[in-house]
């Protein structure tokens, strides 16, 4: 509902920060690992999620979209809600996370506070496939020259490709093959319609 939110950070707190946005201050729930990300920027963009509650609207933020990534992995989970995804997210950075959980090692993940034996084991059982094709994927992304600066418009061409109807796979393929052509220097626009036209 509420993609992102970018403003003038008015308040900031290991928990919380305050946005405010044309006068109007959005309180945002944070992890100290978006916490210790924001540092003293005067203007913030943080990606959001919105928990909707009978007696409370709740916004998430996140500094990097693998936080929130893993945080709405979490959410998928029986037992996990919001405030306990965000705890795991204090506790272990992003990179510890996706390792425990990738590597079964419940022990990490139970150690976080409010986290039981049950409910970590479910946590690995159910997410640790989606991780490791996650990073596998980054892997072949990163080998096919997908996370480099120019990243941003390859997942963004990407995206678009597969809004209009390609198989994820066949999308990776068409844009990895016009910037084979054409190198890095490339608009957004360019490489979209080249990778529809491509073979």
């Amino acid at each position: 509902m509420i993609a992102y939110l970018k403003g003038k950070l008015a308040y900031k707190d290991p928990t919380y920060v305050i946005i405010d946005i044309s006068g109007v201050g959005y309180q945002v729930k944070i992890s100290l690992q978006t916490y210790s990300k924001i540092k003293d920027e005067e203007h913030i963009m943080l990606l959001t999620y919105l928990h909707i509650k009978e007696d409370a609207h709740t916004l998430f933020g996140f500094k990097e979209e693998d936080e929130k990534r893993l945080f709405l992995h979490l959410l998928s989970i029986s037992g996990v809600g919001p405030n306990t995804a965000l705890m795991i997210l204090s506790s272990l950075s992003s990179e510890e996370l996706e390792y425990a959980i990738a590597h079964e090692d419940f022990r990490t993940i139970q150690n976080v506070k409010g986290v039981g034996a049950k409910t970590a084991q479910r946590i690995v059982l159910e997410l640790k496939d989606k991780i490791r094709k996650d990073s596998l994927l980054e892997q072949v992304q990163g080998t096919a020259g997908f996370m480099k600066p120019n990243n941003k418009i390859k997942e963004e061409a990407l995206q678009a490709l597969i809004t209009l109807g390609f198989p994820k796979a066949t999308a990776e393929k068409n844009i990895a093959a016009v910037l084979k052509k054409t190198g890095s220097e490339i608009s957004l626009e360019e490489l979209i319609k080249a990778s529809l036209k491509a073979p």
